[in-house]
């Protein structure tokens, strides 16, 4: 996974995209986790609006994609 450092404030500081994507731009989501949320934001706009989750939500999630 690689990652990018963003320092700001009240912002994670390290987001992730899976292995799976590549580099080859196309739709991708990135994730950061904080001590209390899960941050998911649109590769492409990284400036862009976040969703965040629980790390409850996140898990349910990624779970119901492994069924």
């Amino acid at each position: 996974m690689g990652s990018e450092r963003q320092t700001v404030a009240g912002q994670p500081s390290a987001w992730f995209k899976s292995s799976y994507s590549g580099d080859g731009g196309g739709n991708c989501i990135e994730v950061a986790h904080t001590d209390s949320t899960v941050h998911i934001r649109d590769s492409k706009v990284v400036g862009g609006p976040l969703l965040n989750v629980s790390h409850a939500g996140w898990s349910s999630f990624v779970a119901s994609l492994v069924r």
